[in-house]
């Protein structure tokens, strides 16, 4: 993963990975006086209080802001929990593999369950999307 910035207000720390956000402006839009996109350092967690920034930050849709509290530390990823996580794999002009038990909710409203692997399309081409029917390598 690529680069990591950290900013502190010495109780909390807020992680942001710029290559996960999608700029949903979720945080600018919840706590501007914190996340000021026009501004260098564009998070300032001096102007908030410790609450507000990590309600703001668990709402991040993309994963790119994360926080730990500070007399605490990072948390890190145990076994257990590295063992549940799903896992998602990008195919060389192929499918999206995604590892792992998950729910896909259709545009239909159907909802269904998947356990294992399930290979997502992702040229458009595919005759049972969103799943891959290998209709790429026509």
């Amino acid at each position: 993963m690529g680069k990591t910035k950290e900013y502190s207000n010495g109780e909390v720390t807020v992680i942001w990975k710029p290559e996960l956000c999608i700029h949903s402006a979720k945080c600018v839009h919840n706590l501007p006086e914190v996340f000021k996109p026009k501004e260098k350092p564009w998070v300032q967690v001096a102007n908030s209080n410790t609450e507000a920034i990590i309600n703001t930050v668990k709402a991040c849709p993309s994963g790119a802001l994360s926080h730990y509290l500070n007399a605490v530390g990072p948390a890190p990823v145990d076994s257990d929990t590295k063992k549940e996580m799903m896992r998602v794999e990008v195919m060389e002009n192929g499918p999206l593999m995604v590892y792992g038990a998950l729910s896909i909710v259709h545009d239909d409203g159907r909802e269904e369950q998947k356990s294992r692997a399930t290979a997502f399309c992702r040229c458009g081409q595919s005759g049972n999307k969103p799943f891959c029917d290998g209709s790429h390598k026509v």
